[in-house]
């Protein structure tokens, strides 16, 4: 998942959105470290990748990619994921306009950002003005989203050609979203990615 999907999951959870969004930029246990609130989402946070990880249709997506590319996959499916719930937002949240959505979670998010890790605040200085959220839904937004990603990490550089896979199997992974985020969206809205954030120290 990235950051729309963590942060549209949180929503449906009543879970911190900063803890949320902000997990990936927190190593270790943050027990103590930020409020209990902030703690539980990031937790929630871990556990959403790891149910993610090991969803079999996420494994059939996987697949979709060639040998080359299959290595990055999970890093291009969080994209991809990010993608659809964009593009599909009204379908999936007819009542809740993607845009409101934005705008509440930047004005809950940047108030706090002075107590979070400096890489975070880094992202945060690009994530809002440049409407990363609402852009996803441009397959050539995507594109250029993973380009950027190999060309700052050479080790990364399969992501620009997993893009050719994304578009060649475009349909396939579109069905496979409407299965699985569904899913994701119905355990958020029962709270089952935050039953064990106590012992989810990954």
């Amino acid at each position: 998942m990235n950051y729309l999907a963590h942060l549209h999951l949180a929503h449906i959870a009543h879970s911190s959105l900063l803890g949320n969004i902000m997990a990936d930029y927190v190593r270790g246990n943050p027990t103590g470290r930020y409020s209990p609130e902030i703690v539980a989402g990031i937790f929630m946070h871990r556990t959403v990748d790891r149910v993610t990880d090991t969803h079999p249709l996420v494994k059939e997506a996987k697949g979709l990619f060639r040998d080359e590319y299959r290595r990055v996959a999970p890093i291009t499916l969080d994209l991809v994921w990010d993608h659809f719930l964009s593009l599909h937002w009204s379908t999936l949240e007819p009542t809740l306009p993607l845009v409101d959505f934005v705008r509440y979670c930047r004005k809950t998010i940047e108030p706090q950002l002075c107590h979070t890790p400096e890489k975070f605040q880094e992202l945060n200085e690009y994530l809002w003005p440049q409407h990363w959220l609402i852009r996803y839904a441009d397959k050539n937004y995507i594109g250029k989203s993973l380009n950027g990603m190999a060309r700052r990490r050479p080790k990364l550089g399969a992501l620009s050609g997993s893009f050719d896979d994304f578009l060649l199997q475009y349909n396939q992974l579109e069905n496979i979203f409407f299965q699985f985020y569904p899913q994701m969206m119905a355990n958020a809205l029962q709270h089952f990615f935050v039953q064990d954030v106590t012992i989810n120290t990954k």
